[in-house]
């Protein structure tokens, strides 16, 4: 254990934001995964899904747990494979 009460604290909010923000990126992968696959299969829910893993991603850069520019070149990446098709 740590020597003071309040890095004991800094350590627990750590752990639980580190927590949280591997959900958030675990659920914004998942999205863009589901929106890859369907651009690919070329399925009418792609447009849906791409439109719905943006959203994960905005709101991630939002938060601070993905960079902006990751997000930027995520979105871009993401709208080039769907305009493809």
């Amino acid at each position: 254990m740590s020597p003071s009460k309040q890095s004991n604290k800094v350590a627990r909010t750590a752990e639980r934001k580190r927590l949280r923000n591997r959900l958030v990126r675990g659920s914004v992968k998942t999205h863009i995964v589901k929106a890859k696959s369907s651009i690919d299969a070329g399925e009418e829910s792609a447009h849906q899904k791409t439109t719905l893993a943006m959203s994960g991603i905005d709101k991630a850069v939002s938060k601070g747990i993905i960079h902006r520019n990751k997000g930027a070149r995520l979105k871009s990446r993401l709208m080039k494979k769907l305009n493809k098709k």
